[in-house]
């Protein structure tokens, strides 16, 4: 064992106490900042990697994970997307390859064994972050390129959102907790380690499908104005 990254799981009292100092982030999130000094979405993806990784969410996601599905969710549905928008693809590609690394690695890391390995082992735990927001920010990068369109990566956002939203519900309707390493800090928030899985399951089913109905909206407005451009 290497030791958890944030932490052991903090008591409610202490919570807001608890932020994250590592030099080495803080060095990466200013170096980050630096790069992304013109652009807005930028500059916003690294303030919410910020609240993903410096903020207490980061020592809430030892105890809960609920927490850590919000800090999943920050990582490939709002940091992610703003990369993208910061940095995007100069053309659009084949995005199924894109669409599968996203998916791999969300599955991948909820798997029982990969999960509690990544909160017990800080490399491990930093191979989970960088391989989902690296997965996320390809995936996104192919659904905002300029060329992008409704037509083609419409369909592709939809079977995004569903992967997660299935995953979602497979942990809201599991009988029984999966993760050890919520086996017992959640009951020291009010919550049962089955209903703070549910919590979790809950978050990625429904709030976490925002981002894709915005991307698909900005998709569609394109897609019209593009078509009323186009008549005589």
């Amino acid at each position: 064992m290497d030791g958890i990254y944030c932490g052991p799981a903090p008591l409610p009292a202490d919570l807001f106490l608890r932020w994250n100092l590592d030099p080495l982030l803080l060095l990466a999130l200013a170096a980050c900042a630096l790069f992304f000094r013109r652009s807005r979405a930028g500059l916003a993806a690294v303030g919410v990697l910020f609240i993903a990784s410096v903020s207490p969410l980061c020592a809430l996601s030892s105890a809960l994970f609920s927490a850590r599905a919000a800090h999943h969710l920050l990582l490939v549905a709002v940091a992610a997307p703003l990369i993208a928008t910061a940095c995007p693809a100069r053309a659009a590609r084949a995005a199924a390859p894109a669409l599968a690394a996203f998916a791999l690695t969300l599955w991948a890391w909820h798997a029982p064994a990969a999960y509690d390995l990544a909160l017990s082992h800080k490399g491990a735990y930093w191979l989970m972050q960088l391989s989902l927001l690296g997965g996320a920010v390809w995936f996104w990068r192919q659904m905002l390129a300029p060329a992008a369109s409704v037509v083609t990566e419409g369909p592709l956002i939809v079977a995004a959102y569903g992967q997660m939203g299935l995953l979602g519900a497979v942990l809201t309707f599991a009988p029984t907790p999966l993760y050890a390493a919520h086996a017992t800090a959640p009951l020291a928030f009010g919550l049962t380690p089955l209903g703070d899985q549910q919590l979790g399951g809950l978050l990625m089913w429904a709030p976490g499908g925002v981002p894709f109905a915005i991307v698909a909206a900005m998709l569609l407005e394109r897609f019209w104005a593009q078509a009323e451009s186009a008549e005589p």
